[in-house]
C-alpha cells in the first residue's frame, strides 16, 4: 500500500499523518475484518503498544476507526467509511466465532433500523451473531 493512500485519509480526517499513524492505520487496513490491540501489537512488531493505544485513541476521537465490543469485553476496531463522522450508515452487522474469537464483518447486511421511544437518540448500534465461523467448523 502507498503511503499517500493513508496520509490523505489521514488528512480529510483531521489526523496529522506521522510515521506511527501512518503503520497503525496501514494496520488496520490491511486486515479484512475487526482487529483488537493485541492483534495489533502482534501484526506491528516494531511499535510498542502504548503507541498503537493512542493513535487508536486517537482515531475514534476523529472518526478514522470505529469501535465494537465482541461480547467478552474485548473492544475491537475497524476503518470508518464514512466522510467525516461515523453515523449509523456505517454500521453493519458482525459475527463473532466463539472457537478462534475472531470477529468478521457483514458489510451487505445492515443493521436492522430500531423506532426508539420519544426521547431517545441512537448514536451508535452493535449487531453481533455469535456461532461458529467456517474454518472453525471444518476443523
Amino acid at each position: 500500500m502507498d503511503d499517500r493512500n493513508e496520509s490523505l485519509i489521514l488528512e480529510r480526517k483531521g489526523v496529522r499523518p506521522t510515521a506511527n499513524r501512518i503503520l497503525v492505520l496501514r494496520a488496520i487496513r490491511s486486515q479484512s475484518r475487526p482487529v483488537s490491540l493485541t492483534e495489533l501489537t502482534e501484526i506491528m512488531e516494531t511499535v510498542d503498544k502504548s503507541s498503537i493505544f493512542r493513535v487508536l485513541g486517537q482515531f475514534v476521537e476523529h472518526h478514522v476507526v470505529h469501535t465494537i465490543e465482541d461480547g467478552n469485553g474485548i473492544l475491537k476496531y475497524e476503518i470508518c467509511d464514512g466522510e467525516d463522522d461515523c453515523t449509523l450508515d456505517d454500521m453493519h452487522a458482525h459475527f463473532y466465532c466463539e472457537i478462534c474469537h475472531r470477529t468478521f464483518c457483514f458489510k451487505t447486511t445492515p443493521i436492522p433500523e430500531i423506532e426508539l421511544p420519544d426521547g431517545f437518540t441512537a448514536e451508535s448500534v452493535t449487531y453481533m451473531v455469535k456461532g461458529i465461523c467456517p474454518h472453525c467448523s471444518r476443523a
